[in-house]
């Protein structure tokens, strides 16, 4: 009589957990990706809504965002969330909002890419899985700066600027900070040069004194979705690469010739004037 007493409380307990697991009917969404597109190396907030959450029958509910390509996770920041099925969120809603800010690898290719959000009712219960789009795109720019000239009346130098990312940047500038090793500039320190399309390149000026010196820049631009971005650079620069120009005599040689011209004309003058002189007294 016990062993049929505890085998039809066994089958109970099982019928129940099994009513209550088909009872729990939980919908995630992802409801908002801000950056959008992200950035790979940069930071995504990814926000999350599950309904479904009113019922109690949920018991205990763990949510996961699995920390796998191409995202991860602060070192000491959880991937999991649980709460008791049949709360509620802010305000009374039926459903449960999560948030997550977790960064996008530097390596990760353009396009959407899936991730995966779980959730598991209860103890021991499997995971249910669901995979959404994150979608991907490489906005950033990278630039090579080479010393294109130098003046050495004005102390003026032209760097060379090549956009080598894939995409257009706006607003571009460039500045040299200053109190650098070997590095006076002389006058702004910011040159705005604008737009620059991606493969293109353009110069700035910059007054700066003739040493040799590794001149370290800031170059700030506009991506294509409006954020403001810099990268810093380097370039070397020796003055003595660029020959002095050498020194020009036309100036001289055109002041000689009408010195002499002069000269001339007064002496022609002069005899002239003396041989009508003489013709006259004959």
């Amino acid at each position: 009589m016990k062993k049929s007493i505890l085998l039809l409380v066994s089958l109970a307990l099982l019928l129940s957990a099994g009513f209550i697991s088909a009872a729990c009917q939980l919908t995630p969404q992802l409801i908002n990706q801000d950056p959008y597109p992200a950035v790979p190396g940069d930071y995504v907030k990814l926000v999350f809504q599950v309904t479904g959450i009113q019922d109690p029958t949920c018991g205990n509910i763990t949510f996961q965002l699995v920390p796998q390509y191409p995202i991860s996770f602060n070192p000491g920041v959880s991937s999991s969330f649980t709460i008791l099925g049949g709360s509620y969120a802010t305000n009374y809603n039926n459903y449960l909002t999560i948030p997550y800010n977790v960064r996008i690898d530097p390596n990760a290719v353009d396009g959407n890419t899936s991730i995966e959000f779980d959730y598991r009712t209860g103890a021991g219960n499997n995971a249910v899985a669901t995979n959404f789009n994150l979608s991907v795109q490489n906005l950033k720019s990278d630039f090579q700066v080479f010393v294109k000239n130098y003046d050495y009346a004005t102390n003026d130098i032209t760097l060379e600027v090549l956009n080598i990312g894939k995409n257009d940047v706006q607003s571009l500038t460039i500045t040299i900070p200053p109190n650098q090793n070997n590095v006076t500039i002389k006058g702004p320190n910011t040159n705005i040069v604008g737009s620059l399309s991606s493969n293109d390149f353009t110069t700035a000026d910059f007054g700066v004194s003739p040493n040799k010196a590794n001149i370290a820049m800031t170059i700030a631009y506009n991506d294509i979705t409006g954020v403001r971005r810099s990268v810093n650079e380097t370039v070397y620069f020796d003055p003595t690469e660029f020959p002095k120009p050498t020194p020009s005599y036309t100036g001289l040689i055109i002041l000689v010739v009408l010195v002499i011209a002069v000269v001339l004309f007064i002496f022609y003058r002069r005899h002239r004037k003396n041989k009508k002189k003489k013709l006259s007294r004959e």
